[in-house]
C-alpha cells in the first residue's frame, strides 16, 4: 500500500531534476563536515556514543514489544 507521503515524494522526485538531489546530498555532506569542524573530536565521539546508546535503548523496547506479542499469541493458541 502506497502512503500519502510516498505519493507526494514520488511526485516531487519526478518533478525535480536528478542534479537537484545530487546537489542536496552534497550540501548535506558539507553541512555535516562544517559541524564536525566546529566541535572538538571528543564531542563528535560522545555524540556518536550517545546516538548508539539511544538506538540500543529503542532496540530493547522493540524487542520487549515483540516478546509481549509472542507471549500473547502463545496464550491465545
Amino acid at each position: 500500500m502506497v502512503t500519502k507521503k510516498e505519493k507526494m515524494h514520488s511526485r516531487w522526485h519526478d518533478a525535480l531534476p536528478e542534479e537537484f538531489y545530487e546537489h542536496a546530498k552534497a550540501a548535506r555532506r558539507e553541512i555535516h563536515k562544517s559541524f564536525e569542524a566546529l566541535f572538538p573530536p571528543e564531542f563528535v565521539e560522545h555524540r556518536k556514543a550517545a546516538r548508539k546508546e539511544m538506538l540500543l535503548a529503542f532496540q530493547k523496547v522493540i524487542n520487549q514489544a515483540i516478546e509481549h506479542l509472542e507471549e500473547d499469541s502463545e496464550e491465545s493458541a
